[in-house]
């Protein structure tokens, strides 16, 4: 670990291990824990991680070594059904039951003294916050890095099916916890069958093949896309967060598939008056815990000594750092989002980006999105090694895709904060999905996307629908030279199932329609325009 990853803290403690502890459950199946602790004198703290994704890499040596390497007993533990823990994983349903169980476990063991944090990432995030829906007394801090606490929204956006994390949670949840040659071997065959099984007609159980079995929660995730549906009575944790005050770490990166839960989370408990921080790497989801695993690690470091071992020393002095693309540097701010003045940018007939709002709504140009041909995804916030920016030039030659992009700007522009789409759209058939990217054009020519989101319409003969779709939130300088870009497009697929153009759900449709989308002229990109950064007068045009 220290060849790979620079800048790791010396350790302080040689560790030791305790593997395969039975720990009664609610309903006393055993939840399979190790513990690493130090091997010294002393009381301290205790850090709860609860996965499952196994107990072995990169679990034991990220968490378990390196974090009792620094003081901490460390409980690593199987979630039910998992890692050789009994009874059966259900994606949600048992998790705050199974949490509070372990630290009743945790209050009859000899070296817990009482001090308990919690720290992990993706669905070890969402087992924190079960544990916070009635947090015990003992818990003092918790660190949620790329967490999410509300399952529906990593499966749907809009109505929308997430496709390609619906599968690879599907491999991840089904295979990791097995080892990592089965994880390995069960992604591969994903890779191999992938075409098959998103292009298929219907979508549902495609994935078998690919996945080498059923799963019934797959299943079930797929074909429930209403968030109020009572399938999902429960999955939400995103009132924890309202009446919390344990101190919370958020941690998640700007291509992070669960990046916008974590701005969400860190709304709510700021709204509660929560002692919170948030940090915001150039990473993917995969990525914070790879390449940026020194700065994430630091910061949870740092974090937990603060709130279990009252040391603040290695507090940064302002709640908020984020990673400024463009200029890759890193700038605290006082707050999330910080003060900025929204600014539209309006498209013309010509491709143009401007800030001179047009003084009618008439129809500005279409495109015909073709389910039998769907527009592909390209990086992108997704769970996936094909996660983060990518050069765009390739997906903008397509004929169902519009860009419209600005000048070259004289002077740099800064965007922090949300980002959003207002648009004003008419089709032919009354059903579309609109997918909206922000880019940022190079002097070479190269188009980075930088954030990007999807709308679900429904439109009534020709007269267009008024949707604002959330393109998630960023902080990036466009720098001088390079210009602004606002894609468009039908979809993004496999990132998300196709729309079929009829209203029938994308995991049963066998019958697909293609859909003429027409823009209408008061459609706007929102940017959150940092004042000091005026870029463009408002009659800049290209």
């Amino acid at each position: 670990m220290r060849a790979t990853w620079r800048g790791l803290p010396a350790k302080r403690h040689d560790v030791g291990w305790e593997p395969g502890l039975p720990v009664p459950a609610a309903d006393g199946s055993p939840l399979i824990t190790d513990h690493y602790f130090p091997r010294a004198e002393g009381d301290f703290p205790t850090l709860l991680v609860r996965s499952p994704y196994g107990r072995g890499l990169p679990w034991s040596p990220m968490y378990g070594v390196l974090f009792a390497e620094q003081g901490f007993h460390v409980v690593l533990q199987s979630c039910r059904g998992t890692g050789g823990s009994g009874g059966e994983f259900d994606l949600w349903r048992n998790e705050v039951a199974d949490g509070q169980a372990t630290v009743s476990w945790l209050r009859e063991q000899s070296w817990f003294n009482g001090t308990l944090g919690t720290v992990g990432p993706s669905y070890l995030g969402y087992v924190q916050w079960a544990l916070a829906v009635d947090p015990p007394p003992e818990l003092k801090a918790m660190v949620v890095q790329v967490g999410l606490h509300d399952p529906h929204a990593l499966f749907h956006a809009q109505g929308a099916l997430r496709l390609e994390n619906a599968l690879a949670v599907g491999v991840g949840m089904t295979y990791q916890h097995q080892g990592m040659a089965a994880f390995l071997r069960a992604t591969l065959r994903l890779q191999r069958r992938l075409r098959d099984v998103i292009t298929a007609q219907p979508l549902r159980g495609a994935y078998v093949s690919a996945l080498g079995s059923d799963v019934p929660w797959l299943d079930d995730v797929m074909s429930h896309p209403d968030a109020k549906d009572a399938y999902w009575q429960g999955a939400s944790l995103a009132a924890v967060a309202e009446r919390l005050n344990v101190p919370t770490s958020l941690i998640t990166g700007w291509h992070d598939a669960l990046g916008d839960q974590t701005f969400e989370q860190y709304r709510r408990l700021r709204e509660a008056g929560c002692e919170t921080a948030l940090l915001v790497g150039p990473w993917t989801h995969t990525s914070a815990l790879q390449q940026g695993w020194p700065e994430v690690f630091a910061e949870s470091l740092a974090w937990l000594r603060a709130h279990l071992y009252a040391d603040p020393s290695g507090l940064r002095p302002t709640r908020v750092r984020v990673h400024v693309g463009g200029e890759d540097d890193w700038r605290d701010v006082d707050d999330w989002p910080p003060a900025t003045a929204v600014s539209p940018w309006f498209p013309t007939a010509q491709g143009h980006l401007t800030q001179q709002a047009p003084t009618e709504s008439a129809p500005l140009t279409s495109f015909r999105y073709d389910p039998g041909d769907p527009t592909p995804s390209l990086g992108g916030p997704l769970l996936s090694r094909t996660a983060g920016p990518r050069d765009n030039r390739t997906l903008e030659i397509r004929d169902d895709v519009l860009t419209f992009t600005g000048p070259p700007l004289t002077e740099p522009v800064d965007i922090l904060g949300p980002v959003s789409a207002r648009l004003s759209i008419s089709t032919d058939t009354g059903h579309a999905d609109v997918f909206t990217r922000l880019c940022d054009v190079d002097t070479q020519g190269r188009s980075v996307n930088i954030c990007d989101g999807l709308g679900r319409l429904r439109t009534a003969e020709q007269a267009p629908s008024h949707i604002t779709v959330p393109m998630s939130s960023t902080a990036h300088r466009f720098a001088v030279g390079h210009r602004i870009r606002w894609q468009i497009s039908g979809g993004a697929h496999p990132r998300y199932a196709r729309n079929p153009g009829t209203g029938e759900s994308p995991v049963d449709a066998t019958i697909f329609t293609p859909v003429r989308i027409t823009l209408h002229a008061d459609s706007a990109l929102m940017l959150a325009t940092l004042a000091r950064s005026p870029g463009l007068s408002p009659t800049g045009n290209s």
